[in-house]
Formats: C-alpha cells, sequence, structure tokens
C-alpha cells in the first residue's frame, strides 16, 4: 500500500505540515508530491474533487485501487498513519463531518494570511528525499 500527500506546494502551512509529516512519520511509509505537479495531475485525472477545493489531499493506493479524501477526512485519516499520540486523532472522525470540514475550510480560507506563502522550506535529507514525488 502507498500512501501519498498532496499538498499546496506554494502555501507557508502546507509546507510546515509536511515538515510535520516528516517528522512524526518514524516508518517513512508517506510519500509526499505538489498539488502543482505531475503525480498529482496523474492521481487526480480520474477523481471527482469538490469544486475550488483548498485542502490537503490524502491518497492510498493498493493494488489497483485508490482512496481519495480531503479536508478533515483527509487530514484524520493521515493521523491515523502516525505513531501514538497522533494517531488518536482518528477519534475526530466521530465528529460530524459538517462540523470538522468547517473548521477545516475557515482555516484553509485564511492560511495564506496567517501562515503566509512557501518562501522557501527545509531541504529533505538524503532518507527523505526519495519520499518526494514529481
Amino acid at each position: 500500500m502507498r500512501h501519498i500527500v498532496l499538498y499546496d506546494g506554494e502555501c507557508g502551512l502546507c509546507q510546515h505540515s509536511v515538515q510535520w509529516l516528516l517528522d512524526h512519520d518514524r516508518t517513512g511509509m508517506l510519500f509526499y508530491a505538489p498539488l502543482q505537479g505531475e503525480t498529482a495531475a496523474e492521481l487526480l485525472a480520474s477523481v471527482q474533487l469538490p469544486d475550488g477545493l483548498d485542502s490537503i489531499i490524502y491518497v492510498s493506493e493498493s493494488e489497483g485501487s485508490m482512496s481519495v479524501e480531503w479536508y478533515s477526512t483527509g487530514i484524520l485519516q493521515l493521523l491515523r498513519l502516525l505513531p501514538l499520540p497522533w494517531s488518536l486523532g482518528r477519534f475526530f472522525l466521530w465528529v460530524p463531518k459538517f462540523i470538522r470540514d468547517g473548521v477545516y475550510r475557515f482555516i484553509a480560507r485564511n492560511r495564506i494570511k496567517w501562515f503566509g506563502n512557501a518562501d522557501s522550506c527545509r531541504l529533505p535529507s538524503v532518507d527523505e528525499v526519495s519520499r518526494f514525488l514529481p
């Protein structure tokens, strides 16, 4: 199974989120690709996404099948893959989706104002380079 995080390569919050995931994914199971890249274009070509989607997208691929999650569900599914205590975030899936997604979209609408653009980011280590997809 392959787990891919599609993120906005121009967003400061998204860049910080990727760095946080890199630091907490001790098994190295997550791969990363910018939404502006060819990997995202290939993966999302056959997926019906909401208009104006402003979200990190979590893609799970397994033996020819693919699952795509966004907004709060995408983030909570990513947390599920991390070690304790972060994996406990999956329990927020019990919160009604309209509440979770409302909070997520509020943050997403204000992310550039609050966190700015991604002017620079940490260079990946030798071990991390292979986890970044074009």
